[in-house]
């Protein structure tokens, strides 16, 4: 076998050497290809690629969704536990025409931290004997501090409070619009703590009580259902607040 002259020989390690650091860089890349490619295959068979979603599946999901979902309170309910720790049940005796008493009975709410109780005056009017139960069952004697007739508004005083006086928030009357929701809660027949809602009928009413002599005048009407037991109960507002005392049912009929 003959050898490459001298010069040719140089030449040709000269160009093995040139072409070297190519090769080593294109291995390199390979294997990194290789490696990369290796690692999709794998993240592929750990991790595979989700399903994909039908109409039906985001369907179900969303009928799930709202099937586990816990709905919020009711307006009323929230209403209904913020007054009843101020509510107030009044019992009456009232003396007739034969010298005997007849029993009566109506609602009243605390108003402040005295415990003052605000009730509508035709309640306790010419009582002899005036007993208001709290909403802890603390039961006391009372009689009447503040009336305004012209209002059928009265004030009572208890002889002997709860451990803990409730007071009621007094709210804004003037802040309210005909359509907007409205409450009552009091002792309608005896069944205490009871609640009907309903809306804001009206504002401005007048209306003659049939045993009084007086008109009462800037009444606000209700839908909500009233039944004696309910007068001097607070009407109460989406917050709680009081936004006004019932005072009288208007029967068509009467």
């Amino acid at each position: 076998m003959s050898e490459l002259p001298a010069s040719q020989s140089g030449r040709w390690r000269q160009g093995v050497q040139r072409v070297r650091p190519h090769l080593r860089s294109a291995v390199l890349f390979a294997a990194g290809l290789l490696a990369a490619f290796g690692a999709i295959l794998l993240y592929s068979v750990i991790f595979p690629p989700p399903t994909p979603l039908t109409t039906h599946d985001v369907d179900d999901s969303i009928a799930q969704a709202f099937a586990s979902a816990t709905p919020p309170p009711a307006y009323s309910a929230s209403v209904y536990q913020i007054i009843l720790p101020s509510l107030v049940l009044i019992q009456v005796e009232v003396p007739d025409d034969e010298g005997e008493t007849k029993p009566g009975l109506g609602s009243g709410v605390v108003i402040d931290d005295s415990g003052h109780i605000l009730t509508s005056l035709h309640v306790v009017n010419d009582a002899s004997e005036i007993q208001v139960t709290f909403a802890d069952g603390t039961e006391s004697d009372a009689q009447v501090a503040i009336e305004q007739p012209e209002n059928d508004i009265a004030v009572l005083t208890a002889a002997q409070l709860p451990e803990l006086v409730a007071p009621a928030t007094l709210g804004n009357p003037n802040a309210m619009h005909i359509g907007d929701e409205a409450f009552v809660v009091g002792h309608p027949l005896g069944l205490y703590g009871s609640m009907s809602a309903g809306v804001i009928s009206g504002f401005n009413r007048s209306f003659k009580p049939p045993d009084s002599d007086l008109r009462l005048h800037d009444l606000i009407q209700i839908d909500a259902a009233v039944n004696p037991g309910n007068s001097g109960g607070p009407l109460l507002n989406r917050q709680g607040h009081v936004i006004g005392i019932v005072t009288a049912l208007a029967n068509p009929t009467e």
